[in-house]
């Protein structure tokens, strides 16, 4: 009788009609494929289960996270490899989720079946976030949502982060100062944050409303380094007590105040600025031009925006776009992206003008390679800090977003848009920025 990972690389063969690119290692010991390259190891007989009952990335995802599967080799090489193979392989082949789906294949499956033995569905890991029908992106919902992303506990976010506390694209100043030269990942986010001091044009005794302000780094650096007023407001109660502290360790508390407060109901504007740094991913479609409103509002004719948001690529058919899986269930619930060119389009609806949209997108990919080292570095703690699932998930999600990143299949965009007055003085030079 064939051994487990020979019937596993056959089976897979059969469905997608090419040689398998990768090793297998079954529970039974044996492993099939190519020498020296990755290995994806199959723990169980429950990782088929997951596989059949959830045909697609959310089987996946729950034999992942349930430690069920695992990769052994390149990570980042295996990743790109089942990327591929299970989501998208051009146009004229077949990826493993669509095959396993038709009717042809049902030779195949009916092996993979026996194989798995009872077909009984395993429950889902305990750090799934269930499905419920309900209306999207209220503001009970939207705290819910943040709270499951954000609320994982501040020291397991200091491990992955670093001491910046960071948790949105670094930049890279000069040419060549990547993570490998002499710019560390503190340096890059020191300087992300003030290059959006610098394209709000902060100066002393200016009014800063920092949506999503995360662990108060942005508005720590914006009253200390340009002695402006910043309100902060996050959804996160653990991210409001870490910057607090913060806050209060620097004597900024006269001019930081961190609210836990939806954007929706701050009511004590104007502002002469207001940034939104990888706060907007959570707002949603329908929500979007509210939220660009909304902000509008709070500006001071005249005021700035810096709005900071990953993209995605655009589809031929928008009304195809449904959430990722993965994501969804177990990283950012409700959580949508737009391409730029949308989220130019609602915030000029709601009145802004839009000066200048820098890509970033290459950085973003260096941030995250940083941060799953910081992860894999300390690895054995960051599950004690949080549990062994939860830190599968985010290595996971970080490492296919840094590949994702660099494939040109995410984005991230620095838009700066003004409350232009009606006098059509938007205050800006008349080239802001130069390019070498």
């Amino acid at each position: 009788m064939p051994e487990a990972a020979s019937r596993l690389q056959s089976f897979a063969e059969q469905l997608l009609g090419v040689p398998l690119p990768m090793r297998i290692r079954a529970w039974d010991g044996s492993q099939a494929g190519p020498p020296g390259a990755p290995t994806v190891v199959v723990r169980n007989r429950r990782a088929l289960r997951r596989l059949l009952w959830k045909p697609g990335e959310l089987g996946l995802a729950r034999a992942w996270v349930a430690g069920d599967l695992d990769i052994e080799g390149d990570f980042y090489a295996a990743l790109d490899l089942l990327s591929g193979l299970v989501w998208d392989r051009g146009e004229d082949a077949r990826s493993l989720t669509e095959a396993l789906r038709e009717p042809e294949a049902r030779a195949a499956v009916r092996g993979l079946v026996k194989m798995a033995g009872l077909p009984v569905p395993p429950a889902p890991p305990r750090e799934e976030v269930p499905r419920r029908r309900r209306q999207l992106h209220t503001k009970r919902t939207d705290k819910r949502a943040v709270s499951h992303h954000y609320d994982v506990g501040n020291d397991f976010y200091a491990l992955v982060l670093g001491p910046s506390m960071v948790y949105s694209c670094a930049y890279w100043e000069a040419p060549g100062d990547t993570p490998d030269g002499t710019t560390t990942l503190e340096a890059a986010q020191r300087d992300k944050l003030e290059l959006i001091c610098r394209k709000l044009a902060l100066t002393p005794g200016l009014r800063l409303l920092d949506v999503g302000c995360g662990w108060g780094s942005l508005a720590i650096h914006a009253a200390r380094e340009h002695g402006v007023h910043v309100v902060g407001v996050t959804l996160s109660q653990e991210q409001a007590t870490y910057a607090r502290k913060r806050v209060a360790d620097q004597g900024l508390t006269d001019r930081v105040e961190i609210r836990v407060q939806d954007y929706r109901d701050v009511t004590d504007g104007p502002f002469d600025a207001v940034s939104s740094v990888g706060m907007a991913e959570h707002v949603g479609s329908e929500q979007y031009l509210t939220y660009a409103r909304d902000l509008y509002a709070l500006l001071k004719p005249g005021g700035r925006l810096l709005n900071h948001q990953i993209a995605r690529r655009p589809e031929a058919d928008e009304g195809a776009y449904s959430l990722d899986g993965f994501i969804d269930a177990y990283v950012f619930p409700d959580g949508e992206l737009a391409p730029v060119g949308t989220t130019v389009t609602q915030l000029e609806r709601a009145g802004f003008e839009v000066r200048d949209v820098e890509s970033i997108r290459e950085h973003y990919a260096l941030t995250l390679r940083q941060w799953v080292t910081s992860l894999e570095a300390d690895w054995r703690r960051a599950q004690q800090l949080t549990s062994p699932g939860r830190a599968r998930v985010w290595r996971l999600y970080m490492a296919a977003c840094a590949l994702a990143f660099e494939h040109n299949r995410l984005g991230v965009n620095q838009v700066l848009a003004v409350r232009t007055p009606e006098s059509g003085a938007s205050g800006l030079p008349l080239r802001a920025r130069t390019w070498n």
